[in-house]
């Protein structure tokens, strides 16, 4: 068997332009204290220690730069590059993100939530091999729980969870292709599965971790912590 090229560059891009209106506080959640270092560091950090990534673009809020540049200060990793200002939506950021890649022009990206600083290297590696032979691929959990659809707060059906999947990210893709269908997408996109679906892209799925869980509410935060404190005990 013919050995499969290793991809030449891959960047990521880090969302972090959000707000956390469900995580409540008067600092957004990716700047918030995580037992010494702030979520979007520990995110930044996870992809720097992966190995196979060229560069490391934070898509911040543009009223954030003094925290970004706080919460990263003594990161002196080359490939952390300056922080862009995102958009009004999670697209419009990934879409701002992407274009100021361009001059670099990297075969593949990786878009990440900076809300998700766990994310095992395992689990980046995955989505980085699976793109030798797809043009987007995402991590994902299989749904193994019961489904049921609900009337006025009350059970009323069971749906089928064969072949459903939670997607996580990081979420890859062949960077001219995901930049043209960001481009040509209206920016309601839930995630970057579904922009480059629209754009007729086909994207693998690929095992993800239940350790790679989105802080979106003070209660993940305490998980977090939590983890945290098992890890280092």
């Amino acid at each position: 068997m013919p050995e499969i090229p290793e991809i030449s560059s891959v960047a990521v891009i880090l969302v972090a332009a959000g707000r956390g209106q469900r995580f409540g506080g008067e600092t957004p959640k990716q700047y918030v204290d995580l037992s010494g270092r702030t979520v979007l560091r520990r995110s930044v950090e996870r992809f720097l220690d992966a190995g196979r990534v060229g560069y490391v673009l934070p898509v911040i809020h543009a009223d954030d730069r003094g925290m970004c540049d706080g919460a990263l200060d003594g990161v002196l990793d080359q490939r952390l590059m300056e922080p862009v200002p995102g958009g009004s939506t999670r697209a419009a950021s990934v879409r701002c993100g992407l274009e100021a890649l361009e001059t670099i022009g990297p075969s593949h990206v990786l878009i990440h939530d900076a809300a998700r600083p766990f994310v095992p290297v395992e689990v980046i590696d995955a989505v980085i091999d699976a793109l030798e032979t797809a043009e987007g691929a995402c991590a994902a959990l299989p749904v193994v729980d019961a489904l049921w659809a609900s009337v006025n707060g009350e059970a009323d059906h069971s749906v089928p969870r064969d072949g459903l999947w939670r997607a996580q990210t990081p979420q890859g893709f062949d960077f001219s292709k995901i930049l043209a269908a960001h481009q040509s997408h209206d920016g309601s996109g839930a995630d970057d599965v579904a922009v480059a679906r629209e754009a007729g892209m086909t994207v693998k799925l690929v095992p993800g971790s239940e350790r790679n869980y989105k802080i979106t509410t003070q209660a993940d935060m305490v998980r977090a912590l939590t983890d945290l404190d098992a890890e280092q005990g």
